[in-house]
C-alpha cells in the first residue's frame, strides 16, 4: 500500500510533545522524513525521534523559533541534510493562561514572538526550497480560540488570530508557485495545557463539547496528513476548525 507522504521532507516544530509529536509520528507512519524542532526539551526530542526512525528516517532540530539565527538554522540544517523541504509545519507555541491586567508586557512580547514572528521567519526563510517541490506545503497552527476569543489568554489569542492573516496572505501570494497555505484551529486537545485539570474539570470540558469528548493530538495529525497530501491538494487559504464542534466558523 502506497504511503500518503512517501519520501516526502517535512519540518514540524515544537515536535518535542503534544500535537507537533502527534504530527511527527503520523508523518513518520505515511513515510516522511522528519525533520523534528525542539527549544529546550532534548530527552522527550530524542524519544520521538526514535519512535520517528522506527517508521521512517528523522533528525533533531534544536532552536527557538522565535530567534531570527535559530529560525534560519533550523531550515538551513535540515536542507542541508536533506536536500529540500516539502513541508513545513509550524506548530511550536506557548500560551501564558492569564487577562490583559496580569500578563506583563514581556509575556506578550515573548508570545508574540514565538507565536506568530517565529512562524513568519520559518516561512520566508523555507520559501526557496519550498517552491522546488512540486507538492509544497505550509501549515500553520492557530487555535478555536482566534475566532472564540478567550478571558485568560490574551497574547496568545491575539498571536492565534494573527496566524488568520498570515495563513491567508499567504495562501493568495504562494498559491501561483504551487504552493498550499492551511492553518489549524485546534479545539480541546489532551496536551500539556489542560495537563493540570482534574478529572472532574475534564468531563465538564468535555460534556461542552458536542462531541462529547476532549481531542487527542493524533485528531490534530490526521488533519495535518490530510492538508500536507495528495489529499489535501486543492484546499488553499483555509482554517479548517478540529474542535468537535465547540467553534464554528
Amino acid at each position: 500500500m502506497t504511503k500518503k507522504l512517501e519520501g516526502k521532507k517535512a519540518i514540524i516544530t515544537g515536535a518535542s510533545r503534544g500535537i507537533g509529536k502527534g504530527i511527527a509520528l503520523k508523518f513518520a507512519e505515511e513515510g516522511a522524513i522528519v525533520g523534528i524542532n525542539y527549544n529546550s526539551s532534548e530527552n522527550k526530542a530524542k524519544d520521538v525521534l526514535n519512535e520517528v526512525n522506527k517508521k521512517s528516517e528523522g533528525v533533531l532540530l534544536q532552536g527557538d523559533v522565535g530567534d531570527r539565527g535559530d529560525a534560519r538554522l533550523v531550515i538551513k540544517d535540515f536542507v542541508e541534510e536533506y536536500g529540500g523541504i516539502d513541508i513545513l509545519v509550524n506548530n511550536a507555541g506557548i500560551y501564558y493562561r492569564k487577562d490583559i491586567e496580569e500578563t506583563t508586557i514581556e509575556e506578550y512580547e515573548k508570545t508574540m514572538k514565538v507565536n506568530t514572528k517565529g512562524p513568519f521567519m520559518l516561512c520566508k526563510f523555507a520559501l526557496p526550497y519550498l517552491k522546488e517541490s512540486d507538492q509544497g506545503r505550509i501549515i500553520n497552527m492557530s487555535s478555536q480560540l482566534a475566532f472564540r476569543g478567550s478571558t485568560h489568554g490574551t497574547a496568545y489569542v491575539t498571536s492565534k488570530t494573527a496566524m488568520v492573516g498570515l495563513t491567508r496572505a499567504l495562501a493568495l501570494e504562494l498559491g501561483p508557485e504551487g504552493i498550499t497555505v492551511n492553518a489549524i484551529a485546534p479545539g480541546t486537545i489532551d496536551t500539556d495545557i489542560i495537563a493540570e485539570y482534574s478529572e472532574e474539570k475534564r468531563k465538564q470540558r468535555a460534556e461542552k463539547i458536542p462531541v462529547k469528548r476532549i481531542g487527542t493530538p493524533e485528531d490534530i495529525a490526521e488533519a495535518a496528513l490530510f492538508l500536507a497530501s495528495d489529499m489535501g491538494s486543492y484546499v488553499n487559504g483555509e482554517i479548517m476548525g478540529v474542535n468537535g464542534g465547540s467553534a464554528l466558523h
